[in-house]
């Protein structure tokens, strides 16, 4: 698979401290690593790398929105996102991608390409239910919504009270049968 050109950082040309890469991120990012969850975004991934002589020290700091549908009544909505992830990466005899803060690149090697790293602190970042924020605080009107609540087996507290109240009218037949019960006690 090919690298995304512009994701791709030349770290032997840079000099010592602090470098500054911005990169703006759309769904044809996500096209190339076939990833078809969402309908569209609009990500902005502010990169800090750091160049030390014998490391790099990498803050990710990406913010945005992605169009999803939400999974309770399928309605379109943007979904913010807002992630900060360190990665420190050393030198060392191979390549080395084990542990989830630590790269170890081969002595060999002359640039980084990011684009795969970005791509997972992303959907990693999405949650596994996506709900609408009108779902939750009750002000999304959809004909979904309608059929879900006709169904819903959970009684409002209007239900609750209406169902007690009519619990407290007890049957005839009933208190007849409990004169029963008491008479025979005082006999």
């Amino acid at each position: 698979m090919k690298a995304l050109k512009e994701f791709v950082i030349p770290y032997s040309g840079l000099k010592e401290g602090e470098h500054q890469f911005e990169y703006q991120i759309n769904k044809a990012f996500f096209d190339f690593f076939n990833y078809e969850d969402f309908n569209n975004c609009d990500i902005t991934a502010a990169v800090k790398f750091v160049k030390k002589p014998t490391m790099f020290e990498i803050d990710f700091d990406i913010a945005g929105s992605i169009n999803v549908n939400c999974d309770v009544t399928n309605e379109l909505f943007d979904l913010p996102i807002a992630i900060k992830m360190p990665l420190l990466v050393k030198f060392g005899d191979e390549y080395n991608d084990d542990n989830d803060d630590l790269l170890i690149l081969p002595y060999s090697e002359y640039q980084l390409d990011i684009s795969q790293y970005l791509y997972e602190i992303m959907v990693l970042a999405m949650p596994v239910k996506r709900v609408h924020p009108g779902v939750e605080d009750g002000t999304l009107k959809s004909d979904v919504l309608e059929q879900l609540n006709a169904y819903d087996t959970r009684r409002s507290k209007s239900q609750e009270k209406e169902v007690e109240e009519n619990t407290n009218v007890v049957d005839p037949r009933w208190e007849k049968l409990k004169e029963i019960i008491t008479d025979k006690n005082t006999d």
